[in-house]
């Protein structure tokens, strides 16, 4: 058995004893420090942006298994999900991606449900509500003309794209590729750095477009560099080129990357910020390194194999995940209830600063799949 199945083996024993613990509920985070324990004492009735990753490493798991227990715990999700649609519950931001493209579009690509097809259609076009004319960009929270949010966009967002993408697909509708192309475009010029650093977060006039500056919501300071949201561009820039050709894309991903990878700390999983001052106190984002792992996993699927950079992709993937399974994986720790310790949710704001997340157990998850299996997650069929 090799080191990444398993580690894979001990994620399904953990989702299988979850499937009771968390019942119609749905894990966020944890709150009890040290590294992250328990899920189940911070579950939520499906009103979460987190949601969706929940729905998938159930679907992950069925896929990689088949053992029906999995689905059968997947398809109540995708009910609970189709319920937080039709009472449009908690859906006033663009993070209706994360939740519908590993929940209802998960579930019709792996079993072609057609009402499963219908839903993520659906959420589609609540997300496509997002988008502002005016500004031409999609609005991260709140509601239209909310007059801190009213003009924000965030990098997070590239995650949420490949909902639209894939609607293109299935209906040939050319609004929603144009609006995901307009959006990614305008994350590119504004979000990425002329260093190949990022911005978490861009502001504009919502009555113009007019750009008035980038600053951050979680990071270190405004001109700093989040880790988490640098690999969310690594993934989503490379989602974009999947499904535009775009080679722009293609570049902006792997300059992300390289950006990532060449600020690995000695054990290979990244602090929580770039730019925050290393000491012994300092938090690691786990979850980050677990997104850009599974990023330059699909970054690599589109890279030439002469590529000049695809020594110091290839090393700094096997450094992240090789670190994340012998020193982060909670294998053989009955009493954790996450896959991977040591996530950060918001540092400055004191929430969950060194615990389990459930978006850094699905990435990791993902990986460890497309490592084993090449199995690649819901973001495409």
């Amino acid at each position: 058995m090799s080191h990444w199945s398993a580690a894979i083996e001990d994620a399904l024993g953990k989702t299988r004893r979850n499937i009771g613990l968390f019942g119609d509920a749905f894990p966020h985070v944890s709150t009890d420090g040290e590294g992250g324990r328990r899920y189940s004492t911070n579950l939520n009735p499906n009103t979460d942006w987190t949601d969706g990753f929940w729905s998938g490493i159930l679907w992950l798991s069925y896929q990689y298994s088949g053992d029906e227990a999995f689905r059968s715990a997947a398809a109540r999700t995708v009910e609970s999900f189709r319920q937080r649609l039709a009472g449009d519950l908690a859906l006033d931001h663009h993070d209706i991606g994360f939740l519908y493209s590993l929940s209802a579009k998960a579930q019709w690509i792996v079993e072609k449900d057609e009402s499963a097809r219908r839903l993520a259609l659906d959420a589609a076009d609540k997300l496509m509500s997002r988008f502002r004319e005016k500004g031409q960009y999609i609005q991260a929270w709140g509601p239209e003309g909310d007059p801190v949010n009213g003009g924000r966009i965030i990098i997070d967002c590239l995650m949420n794209l490949p909902l639209l993408y894939w609607a293109y697909e299935q209906t040939g509708e050319e609004r929603y590729r144009r609006t995901a192309i307009v959006h990614a475009d305008k994350s590119r010029r504004y979000l990425v750095r002329g260093d190949d650093s990022s911005y978490h977060t861009f502001h504009f006039k919502p009555e113009t477009g007019e750009p008035i500056g980038g600053d951050t919501h979680q990071g270190y300071t405004n001109g700093s560099t989040w880790t988490r949201g640098q690999a969310w561009g690594i993934y989503g820039f490379a989602l974009s080129y999947r499904y535009s050709r775009d080679p722009l894309y293609l570049e902006t991903s792997k300059r992300l990357a390289k950006y990532f990878l060449e600020r690995l700390p000695e054990d290979g999983v990244v602090y929580w910020d770039f730019n925050a001052p290393v000491n012994a106190e300092t938090y690691r984002d786990s979850s980050a390194s677990a997104i850009a792992s599974a990023g330059i996993l699909e970054l690599l699927g589109h890279l030439e194999a002469s590529d000049p950079d695809r020594g110091l992709l290839e090393e700094g993937l096997q450094r992240s995940m090789t670190s994340l399974v012998r020193h982060y994986a909670t294998i053989g720790d009955d009493g954790r209830e996450g896959f991977i310790k040591r996530g950060s949710y918001h540092v400055l704001g004191n929430f969950s600063p060194d615990d389990l997340t459930i978006w850094g157990d699905y990435f990791y998850l993902e990986a460890l799949m497309r490592l084993e299996r090449g199995m690649t997650g819901y973001w495409y069929a």
